[in-house]
């Protein structure tokens, strides 16, 4: 077998593909896989939540004091996942994390009580927040590697692995199956297939900055990074991007059917309707998206998706009938698709280290997890529900300014060159 142009390591493992394509290929599909298995524990415990909810016997602001924890884990495990990841290798990093988030996927429905959801779901958050910033940095440094953009289509694995999930959790709650039991069969599904996937993480530092980390072990000529990676000004206009687009996606994603309930007069099947439809736009726009990005470059891209979401907004806000409002939800899922995986392959362009650049711009973007909820609900209850949507509308329309903070800058180098010979297709 061809030896692969990388030095190893004496303790690495052997080299396995034949040539650096050949390697890129399997850890795209490793990578992809990742975000598949992260996304089904997401819609997984969504779907589990009116069950768990009714079971503990929990009122809509207990349900909220317990579904807070996993954002404050997130942001307690998000800045110190780098240092952790320098200590063991990036690839044992990821692997361990998203076991970790897998194996803890029953423990909401296993806590046996109220007061042990809280500590629970703060555990849930400290490894999705973790496990988060590790894979996207996998699929960053994969980008960096290869030349070809992949973060677009990486997220919209995401959101069908949560699309599975969540309509598998319907289906079994049709069926009246055990819950306890669904989980723990879930979750060990899921784990045999994040332990797969981590086979075929990078087994090199090939496209990582020269400050990061290793793929098995740390690299001892690098320095370690910081203990709690807060962003830096070169990736502070990133991360304020970042924040208005996850502020506008995550806000519609609570409130979309909540809105089409109360605003326009429509029913729970119209409101179910609503809201799939603009998951559904979100997923297809990603899955296809990184086409687009080759064609056009992220600046364009992001600034267009801002403006198609903002007409989605108007869409929503002047109209009251259903169709209207269901295309305008539809243009802010397709214009706020692109926001997220670019922001962090942009992140992953402009900082010095790679692991705390995503890091970084993690905790910013994420921070809107904690405000969008409250701020919309309370904008609703002072000025009523289209104002509401008017600041989803706002924050959207803010990525059109704020896309060019996602611009490489020109005098800046790629991290690697470009794996010579033809490029490979987006979707491995």
């Amino acid at each position: 077998m061809t030896q692969l142009s990388t030095p190893q390591r004496s303790d690495s493992p052997p080299a396995l593909y034949s040539d650096d394509r050949d390697q890129d290929r399997v850890r795209h599909r490793a990578i992809m896989l990742i975000f598949v298995v992260h996304g089904m524990v997401s819609g997984t415990l969504a779907t589990s939540l009116p069950w768990l909810q009714a079971h503990d016997r929990l009122s809509p602001t207990a349900l909220g004091l317990v579904l807070f924890c996993a954002p404050i884990g997130s942001f307690i495990a998000m800045p110190t996942a780098n240092r952790v990841a320098h200590r063991i290798g990036a690839a044992r990093a990821t692997r361990s994390l998203i076991l970790l988030l897998c194996l803890l996927l029953p423990a909401p429905v296993l806590a046996g009580g109220p007061v042990l959801l809280f500590p629970a779901y703060l555990l849930l958050g400290m490894a999705a927040g973790g496990s988060d910033v590790m894979m996207n940095a996998q699929g960053v440094a994969l980008e960096r590697r290869s030349g070809r953009s992949v973060m677009s289509g990486l997220h919209g694995m995401w959101c069908l692995g949560s699309l599975v999930a969540g309509g598998a959790g319907i289906l079994a709650a049709q069926l009246h199956l055990d819950l306890r039991l669904r989980l723990i069969v879930t979750s060990a599904v899921l784990v045999v297939g994040a332990w797969y996937a981590g086979r075929g993480l990078s087994p090199d530092t090939s496209g990582l900055g020269a400050n990061d980390i290793g793929a098995n072990g740390p690299d001892q000529n690098a320095p370690a990074p910081r203990r709690f990676a807060l962003p830096t000004r070169a990736i502070l206009g990133i991360g304020i991007a970042g924040f208005c687009g996850t502020f506008a996606e995550g806000a519609t994603t609570s409130w979309s059917g909540v809105y089409v309930t109360k605003a326009v007069g429509a029913g729970p099947t119209v409101a179910a309707a609503a809201y799939t439809l603009f998951m559904l736009s979100m997923t297809a726009t990603r899955l296809f998206g990184d086409v687009l990005v080759r064609r056009t470059g992220p600046v364009a891209a992001v600034r267009a998706g801002g403006i198609v979401a903002a007409c989605g907004g108007v869409l929503v806000v002047l109209f009251r009938t259903p169709w209207p409002c269901m295309l305008g939800l539809a243009l802010i899922g397709i214009g706020l698709a692109m926001n997220v995986p670019l922001v962090f392959s942009a992140a992953g362009r402009k900082g010095d280290s790679l692991g705390e650049s995503v890091a970084g711009v993690a905790t910013i973007t994420y921070l809107s997890g904690l405000i969008a909820p409250a701020a919309i609900g309370w904008t609703a209850g002072a000025a009523g529900y289209p104002a509401a949507f008017a600041l989803i509308t706002v924050s959207a329309a803010a990525l059109a300014v704020l896309a060019g903070a996602l611009r490489t800058r020109p005098d800046r180098a790629p991290a690697s060159a470009p794996v010579p010979g033809p490029a490979a297709p987006a979707c491995l």
